[in-house]
């Protein structure tokens, strides 16, 4: 106890932060070992993912000091293996002191002598990306925690150079994390020098980036628009949104107004993340008001997109789109495009994602990757045409935004369904279309969200030491991840291959305390695969709860 103690009153010595000072003084008068350990037993690991948890004091949090070491381990980073002079972006989006962790980085790496750019304003993460590569920075730093609850926030790095602008990926990470532990031990906070040598960003890279993104619909075709309900997730979609499907021609977005302003707080939505049951349901609720022809979410940084479109056959009129069909429907579009065009390059997807993104490369002669999950992965995967993952994640234009990108996926989305409109077709038709020339496949997932950690460690050990022969009464073959292949690397999961062609795979989350569990069939008919999909998730729950 006396040795949290001691690294608590350390701690509160440095913070610059009157909440968080405020908090840890309670503590310590409280003398609340539990929660001291929780905070000062340990560290927030920084990784490919770079850092993301919840808002408060202590190194095992989210705060201004733990920001503040981050920042300056990665300008010794940079300083030590840039041969230039390097440049760093850095954007923020709407949660809680997200713009206050932006400007002290932003300070911390100025005064390192880096060159350093900052957002003026929040900013979607792919216009982070976006800006790094325009500007072409050494590094970018995107403040973000995504869709994770509203307590959390996080910390995103981009590297330029050979790295193309994409997210980080080992052995950078562990290089930077050595780094920032070497500040942390050495500097406390007013150690670290500041500056206000910073040049501030905002108005022409928002300018290139609607010019380009519009630019992937080729010339206006001059169509009726569709009635498109948005919600931005009370995050930062809706200021680039709206005026990117404007100056397309695809008419105003009608807003989810509840939910169009930045807010960290999420008041409307218990995660924020479409994909989270009831995320989607004041969409719904608009949408049916004014006789919506589709519907589109953003997540909070809006690189994620969700879809919905009317299904008279579901209790709220609408049909959520799985990450996986929106994939197919986008990969395919952007490979017939390709096509048409003679143009040669690779579809990718993430191993846990879909694997129908293969039979579309197939059939219009383009090469196919299958890469670790994650688009720093994904991105990085060479001549890249299209890229997803089943986790709401689509990747258009690589060569502009090396990330994934929820804004120019729903601009070519929505385009594609207002063609199809015109023509008399929907995004129903052209999915039923698509399973019968690939094949029809029905993919899900069940999801495990914990507070212990060690329930999912020993979840994946017992499957390692004691895997099931059968699952749901088919043979079940096991390959274990973690020993990689000679297309894909090493990850911690684990993957089941059933005689009768359906597919587990089980895995820990890369950015939320979950286990997950990936699944898919493969049918004659949209019926036939959903009903040996949801046969395989029972099996699989009964599995999980043993």
């Amino acid at each position: 106890m006396d040795a949290l103690l001691a690294a608590a009153e350390a701690w509160l010595a440095q913070d610059p932060d009157a909440e968080t000072r405020g908090e840890l003084q309670t503590l310590i008068a409280s003398r609340d070992e539990a929660d001291l350990r929780d905070r000062f037993g340990q560290r927030l690991q920084f990784g490919t993912a770079g850092l993301r948890g919840e808002l408060g004091a202590g190194p095992n949090r989210m705060n201004r000091v733990l920001v503040a070491q981050a920042a300056a381990g990665i300008g010794n980073f940079l300083n030590r293996t840039w041969l230039e002079r390097p440049s760093v972006v850095i954007g923020f989006d709407g949660r809680v002191n997200s713009d206050i962790f932006a400007r002290d980085s932003a300070e911390i790496l100025a005064a390192s002598g880096i060159e350093v750019y900052l957002f003026d304003a929040m900013c979607a993460t792919p216009m982070l990306a976006f800006a790094v590569k325009q500007l072409q920075a050494s590094a970018g730093i995107m403040v973000t925690a995504s869709h994770n609850p509203p307590r959390d926030n996080g910390y995103k790095v981009y590297l330029g150079g050979d790295n193309g602008g994409s997210q980080i990926v080992s052995p950078t990470d562990a290089e930077i994390a050595e780094d920032i532990a070497k500040v942390a031990a050495t500097q406390t906070f007013d150690d670290l020098p500041k500056s206000q040598d910073i040049t501030l960003i905002g108005a022409e890279l928002t300018e290139r980036y609607l010019a380009q993104a519009t630019a992937l619909l080729g010339e206006p075709a001059n169509l009726r628009p569709l009635k498109i309900v948005y919600t931005a997730m009370h995050g930062v979609g809706w200021a680039i949104a709206n005026p990117l499907f404007q100056r397309a021609g695809l008419g105003e977005l009608i807003p989810v107004e509840s939910q169009i302003e930045p807010d960290g707080r999420f008041p409307t939505v218990a995660f924020p993340n479409p994909e989270e049951p009831g995320a989607l349901d004041l969409s719904f609720e608009t949408a049916s008001k004014v006789g919506a022809d589709l519907i589109i979410a953003n997540d909070p940084d809006a690189d994620r997109l969700a879809v919905a479109i009317p299904d008279a056959t579901s209790a709220n009129g609408w049909r959520k789109l799985t990450g996986d069909e929106v994939g197919l429907i986008l990969g395919e579009e952007l490979a017939r495009a390709a096509h048409e065009a003679g143009r040669t390059g690779n579809l990718a997807t993430s191993i846990v994602s879909s694997s129908a993104l293969g039979k579309v490369a197939a059939h219009y002669g383009l090469g196919y990757r299958q890469t670790l999950t994650g688009f720093k992965w994904v991105s990085k995967v060479p001549d890249l045409i299209f890229g997803f993952e089943e986790a709401l994640g689509y990747c258009v234009d690589c060569a502009h935004v090396p990330d994934k990108d929820g804004l120019s996926a729903a601009l070519v989305f929505a385009a594609l369904a207002t063609r199809l409109r015109a023509e008399g077709q929907t995004i129903a038709g052209l999915l039923e279309q698509l399973g019968e020339r690939y094949g029809f496949y029905a993919t899900g997932q069940i999801s495990i969200r914990v507070t212990d950690l060690n329930v999912i460690s020993s979840t994946m050990h017992r499957f390692r030491t004691n895997p099931p022969v059968e699952i749901c009464g088919s043979v079940a073959l096991l390959t274990d991840l973690a020993l990689g292949s000679a297309e894909v690397g090493p990850t911690d999961g684990l993957r089941f291959d059933l005689a009768d062609g359906r597919r587990v795979i089980v895995r820990p989350s890369g950015t939320e305390p979950k286990l997950k569990c990936y699944l898919q069939a493969i049918g004659s008919s949209a019926q036939v695969a959903a009903e040996a999909l949801d046969s395989l998730e029972t099996a699989m729950r009964e599995v999980l709860s043993a």
